[in-house]
C-alpha cells in the first residue's frame, strides 16, 4: 500500500472543497501525513490594463478574496490540529486555479491531491472549465477527486 506522507487539500469557498480538506485530514490521520491547503486566488484577466490594475474597487476585491481565503484556511486549521494533523496554508497569487494545484504539487514533496469536483457539466463546464479535469490531465501523482 502506498503511504502519503505529504498531501495537497485546494480549498476554495465552495461546501465540496470542505469536503475534500475532510478528506485529506482522514488519510492523513492514517497515514500519518503532512497536509498542506491551499487556496489560489486566480489571476486578474485585466492585469495588464494600467488604470485598471489600481482601481480602488478593483484593490479593495483582491484584498477582500485574500482575507477571505486566509480565514477559510485559518478555520480548517484549527481543525487539523485538533485532530493531530500536521498542516501547513498557503494562499498562491497570479495562476488559475489548476495551474496554481499543480505547481504547488511540483514545488513540495507531495504524494496525494484531494480536491473537489463541483460535477459541471454540459455548457457550464464549456464555459467554466472544470479545474478538477486540469489537474487530473497535468498532474504527475495522483489525485483524489471528491465529488459532490
Amino acid at each position: 500500500m502506498t503511504h502519503y506522507k505529504h498531501i495537497l487539500a485546494a480549498l476554495d469557498e465552495s461546501p465540496i472543497s470542505y469536503a475534500a480538506a475532510e478528506h485529506a485530514r482522514d488519510i492523513a490521520k492514517v497515514f500519518g501525513s503532512k497536509v498542506t491547503l491551499i487556496s489560489v486566488i486566480a489571476v486578474d484577466p485585466f492585469s495588464g490594463v494600467d488604470f485598471y490594475k489600481v482601481a480602488p474597487a478593483v484593490t479593495d476585491y483582491f484584498m477582500k478574496a485574500e482575507q477571505n481565503a486566509l480565514d477559510r484556511l485559518n478555520d480548517l486549521k484549527h481543525s487539523f490540529e485538533r485532530e493531530g494533523v500536521a498542516l501547513d496554508i498557503r494562499i498562491l497569487h497570479g495562476l488559475s486555479p489548476s495551474e496554481g494545484i499543480v505547481q504547488a504539487s511540483q514545488e513540495l514533496p507531495i504524494d496525494l491531491i484531494v480536491m473537489g469536483s463541483h460535477g459541471r457539466k454540459g455548457l457550464q463546464k464549456l464555459f467554466l472549465g472544470s479545474v478538477a479535469q486540469n489537474v487530473l490531465g497535468a498532474s504527475e501523482i495522483p489525485v483524489l477527486i471528491v465529488k459532490e
